[in-house]
């Protein structure tokens, strides 16, 4: 019996979770890192807005602390007749084979850059009514989460390598997106050694901070373009022909993709700290009971 578990529990091992947008576990580390990196005062304003939790009408999906925020907006997509129409929001992909174009794909501002930007303006403008910027608070440090995803920037006719089947090492049934949205991204910030989580010195906030959405945009279209579809294609060219539907990353090339997963969740976390200072900081704390 012992050695028949042992078997089923190898074979667990080797069948590939479902994704979800960088994961639960990378989203919710981007917000922890924005957490750690945010000023007392502005962590009191959050904990405020917080509070308003069932004024948004979502019992199934939490938003009880930051890290309820940072997967917020994939949950409430299970509600697609009520939320449906943020799909768009999560992505604005850009052809790698093509000259990126910042305001490509965007129609109506149906795009997570714009989208970042929008729900910012809302978060900081304090005469607009608490749910309505507690909703924004949620959009914006998902959203802002998703852009640094290099693969919900760039994309090769494949929406953003969904349609590309792919293995992970030596297990199979993933495709190439949900490779860096889960286990590549997973792996990339689980070192206890060296922990994501953490106050960053200023001169670490300085590298690995600034730009707009655009910019952060930009980086990840770039990241895919000269990284993730050469590298799982074994291809210095991705562009000189049709590319196959199977693609497979080997140990060593996850090993060179780690780095860059973790400077992208770094990046989004202190990135996600600089919105919300910017968003709060202008303004006194104001405390509002929530509602009976």
């Amino acid at each position: 019996m012992r050695g028949l578990l042992a078997g089923l529990l190898a074979l667990l091992a080797l069948v590939p979770a479902p994704a979800q947008a960088w994961g639960f576990y990378a989203h919710r580390q981007t917000a922890s890192i924005a957490e750690a990196n945010v000023s007392p005062e502005v962590r009191a304003k959050i904990r405020a807005l917080l509070a308003r939790e069932k004024d948004l009408g979502t019992p199934d999906c939490p938003l009880k602390t930051l890290q309820d925020a940072a997967v917020w907006a994939d949950c409430v997509r299970g509600e697609g007749w009520r939320w449906g129409y943020t799909a768009a929001w999560h992505y604005r992909t850009a052809p790698i084979c093509q000259a990126f174009n910042p305001r490509a794909n965007c129609s109506g501002g149906n795009c997570v850059t714009a989208q970042i930007t929008r729900a910012h303006r809302i978060l900081a403008d304090e005469n607009l009514p608490a749910p309505i910027r507690l909703e924004a608070l949620a959009f914006m440090v998902h959203f802002a989460g998703d852009v640094h995803m290099p693969l919900h920037s760039g994309d090769n006719e494949d929406r953003g390598g969904n349609d590309r089947e792919a293995d992970y090492g030596i297990r199979p049934g993933y495709n190439l997106h949900s490779i860096w949205d889960g286990p590549l991204a997973e792996r990339a910030i689980s070192d206890p050694a060296d922990p994501v989580v953490r106050r960053y010195s200023p001169a670490e906030r300085a590298d690995l901070g600034g730009g707009t959405p655009d910019d952060w945009g930009r980086e990840s279209w770039e990241i895919a373009r000269s990284f993730v579809y050469p590298t799982a294609f074994d291809t210095d060219d991705v562009c000189a022909a049709p590319l196959p539907d199977k693609a497979a990353l080997s140990q060593d090339d996850i090993i060179r993709g780690v780095p860059i997963a973790k400077r992208r969740v770094q990046q989004a976390g202190v990135r996600i700290a600089d919105l919300l200072e910017s968003a709060f900081a202008p303004g006194p704390l104001v405390v509002e009971e929530p509602r009976r």
